[in-house]
């Protein structure tokens, strides 16, 4: 089973067991609580329902306990939280525009942006297969949007500041809901060139958005800041000593980054440029959650990757605010804030690509450029995720279920499309198409070599490096396309 059973049976017991002062102080298992207190409560709920599935996992000593009960009420959780994903995916349908034409539902933008949200591949094998409650994490945000899309501001602010407290790490998206509230929300009027009416700023509508943060922020952090524990809750939410990269490598920046030391680093131990006994062996592939010095290449600190999160962030913010497009440019931005991000931000988790993939399935049913970033990015993205499920009868069902998936979304959006050009030029349907033998390789080939004894990081290297190219250049081409993209006078207007 994956840890992340342990992790959330063990949050389940401290939260049940122990009195709030507590919670963020609790460390009999490696596996100590590191989510916003939203989500101690979250687990503090669930306790006690799981009391009456089998109580021998509320025990906090009880250290990676695992009993079918147990497994079960985990899965139940889940699947009962999603009923908020599903709601959120209809809401998005909603504001989706369904004019195009087509023969039948099937070929519906809505129809469509339904199946690649609700049956994503990621999505469901995160959850459902490894196991953890992003689905309901992920109804909130989706939800938020919809109510953006839809004026209604103040919900979608008041959604966004409760996932905050939920999940930290949609603070990353935080700038794109920032700027679009206070240029769409605050702003209350534009010049018919688009720019702003200065003087239809509202003071009321700013001081309602800062009511809710602050409300929201003080329900959840408010009893530790009175106990005094903000401190102890921030370094726990905040863990910086677990690396630069995880366990298992994101395809991001740092993958490629890493891959570089390693090979200046052969090439200057063969050049004699170094010296092999002071160069630590294995370092960065170990596979483990550590703190490492890279050896040729300046050794990265987090204050760095805040640095170059900030700076990739930067333009899609000021396209935000100088070019607005409404809600289609407040997705763009939302999806490059998750993607900038994921490519340069500390001790990313592969699993966080999602965050960029699921809002860019709403501009993927909308117009044929972002079908093709949609299809590059959620491929590779998707495949990086192999690594999560390692075990010999995993690998039947993760193959089907990819391929499931990827096929669907190719052949849905290319119907969709159909009258505009390919969605893909030659070189990016070569680039997908190399993950087969990539997969075969990996999960075939090399179990069955020696290389698996002494060099056992491989497999896992290759496909984050891989695939890191490939989400490197999925963002590359939504920047570009969002930086150069002219807006429609009509669009101005409004």
């Amino acid at each position: 089973y994956s840890t992340d059973f342990e992790v959330h049976r063990n949050w389940l017991a401290i939260t049940h067991n122990l009195p709030l002062s507590q919670w963020y102080y609790e460390a009999t298992s490696e596996w100590t609580l590191d989510y916003p207190p939203f989500f101690a409560w979250f687990e503090y709920a669930l306790s006690h329902v799981a009391k009456y599935f089998d109580p021998q996992m509320l025990v906090i000593e009880n250290l990676n306990y695992t009993s079918h009960a147990t497994i079960f009420f985990q899965r139940l959780s889940v699947i009962f939280t999603d009923i908020l994903f599903i709601y959120a995916v209809h809401e998005c349908c909603r504001c989706v525009n369904g004019k195009r034409a087509a023969k039948d539902i099937l070929e519906k933008p809505t129809f469509i942006l339904a199946v690649l949200l609700l049956w994503n591949f990621g999505l469901l094998i995160v959850d459902h297969i490894h196991f953890q409650y992003n689905g309901f994490l992920f109804g909130l945000m989706l939800l938020s949007v919809a109510r953006l899309c839809q004026k209604r501001y103040l919900e979608g602010a008041l959604l966004f500041a409760v996932l905050l407290h939920f999940k930290h790490i949609y603070m990353y998206v935080a700038p794109a809901y920032g700027i679009y509230l206070l240029r769409s929300y605050c702003f209350t009027a534009n010049n018919a060139d688009g720019s702003l009416k200065w003087r239809s700023f509202s003071f009321l509508h700013v001081t309602l958005l800062g009511l809710i943060v602050c409300l929201v922020s003080a329900l959840s952090l408010g009893p530790f800041l009175v106990l005094g524990q903000l401190p102890q809750v921030i370094s726990r939410l905040f863990p910086f000593k677990r690396g630069l990269c995880h366990a298992y490598w994101a395809p991001n920046f740092w993958a490629l980054y890493n891959v570089m030391d390693k090979a200046l680093t052969i090439l200057g131990l063969k050049c004699n440029f170094l010296d092999h006994t002071k160069i630590p062996k294995a370092s960065m592939t170990g596979g483990l959650v550590q703190e490492f010095q890279h050896t040729v290449l300046p050794s990265v600190t987090p204050l760095a990757t805040l640095i170059c999160t900030l700076i990739a962030i930067l333009p899609s913010v000021f396209c935000l605010w100088f070019k607005p497009q409404g809600p289609r440019g407040f997705l763009q931005c939302l999806v490059l804030c998750a993607l900038s991000s994921f490519m340069f931000g500390w001790h990313v988790h592969e699993k966080a690509i999602l965050l960029a993939i699921l809002p860019l399935s709403l501009l993927s049913v909308q117009r044929a450029k972002d079908a093709g970033i949609y299809l590059i990015l959620t491929t590779t993205g998707h495949f990086s995720l192999f690594p999560l499920l390692f075990t010999p009868p995993e690998l039947p069902i993760k193959i089907l279920l990819m391929l499931l998936f990827t096929v669907y979304s190719f052949s849905s959006l290319k119907s969709l499309f159909r009258r505009e050009k390919p969605l893909l030029n030659w070189l990016e349907t070569i680039y997908l198409i190399q993950l087969v033998p990539l997969e075969i390789f990996c999960e075939i080939i090399f179990p069955l070599t020696s290389w698996k004894w002494h060099f056992p990081f491989v497999p896992l290297l290759l496909t984050s490096v891989y695939c890191a190219l490939g989400v490197t250049y999925a963002w590359l081409k939504l920047y570009v396309s969002v930086l150069t993209e002219r807006i429609p006078v009509r669009q101005k207007a409004e």
